[in-house]
């Protein structure tokens, strides 16, 4: 699989790309025929700022900023973006600490999420925003919007490294990829998937963390 693996450079910064590999995948809530693949961006230091960087530069510039929720691994940029957010005279006033909290909420075995008691002083009472690797369907953007309101957070963005949609129950979604950037990329709800109908299998199981051959 790995031979067939492709790049997709940003329109921003030639700094930046992802790879993606063309082929039947599946996710937790769709079928898609690119797996995109934003390991790099996560992981190196160089592109995690840059990527950082170029996010800010799309995000609404709103007044207080304390908490980065990250997802699927991407504390690294979510550090980055932070400094972005501060040297861009964003800040929280009700962090007593005047910094932003990078934090992550824990999945269970229920596959629900939750903050333990040491981390909802990052969250109750905080603007925070929600950072994403990847986003097809927006399942896992509202299932974590609701598990932020519930510990008493305040939404503020929401940014995902490669996104499809732009918005989830009425909050906008900024991405640095999207759909545009990868030719021919396409999701399929998982009842009504043609590449199912045409008999071809699925090659992987794959999430914002990666993937894993069937």
């Amino acid at each position: 699989m790995e031979d067939r693996m492709m790049k997709f450079y940003s329109k921003e910064s030639n700094m930046l790309a992802l790879h993606a590999m063309h082929g039947h995948f599946a996710t937790s809530h769709s079928h898609i025929n690119y797996y995109v693949d934003v390991t790099s961006i996560k992981t190196r230091v160089a592109e995690a700022k840059q990527a950082a960087h170029v996010l800010y530069s799309r995000i609404p510039k709103t007044k207080y900023v304390d908490t980065i929720v990250c997802m699927d691994g991407t504390e690294v940029v979510g550090t980055f973006l932070t400094e972005e957010i501060q040297n861009g005279g964003i800040m929280g006033t009700t962090n007593q600490h005047e910094t932003v909290y990078v934090i992550s909420p824990e999945i269970n075995s229920n596959n629900q999420m939750l903050f333990r008691d040491n981390n909802k002083g990052a969250i109750k009472g905080k603007h925070v925003v929600l950072l994403l690797a990847t986003t097809t369907t927006g399942e896992t953007i509202r299932r974590a919007l609701e598990c932020i309101q519930y510990y008493g957070g305040e939404i503020e963005w929401v940014a995902s490294l490669f996104g499809t949609i732009n918005s989830v129950d009425g909050v906008e979604v900024e991405t640095l990829f999207d759909e545009n950037d990868v030719t021919g990329y396409a999701a399929y709800p998982v009842a009504d998937c043609p590449l199912c109908r045409q008999g071809q299998k699925i090659e992987a199981m794959v999430n914002g963390f990666g993937y894993s051959k069937l």
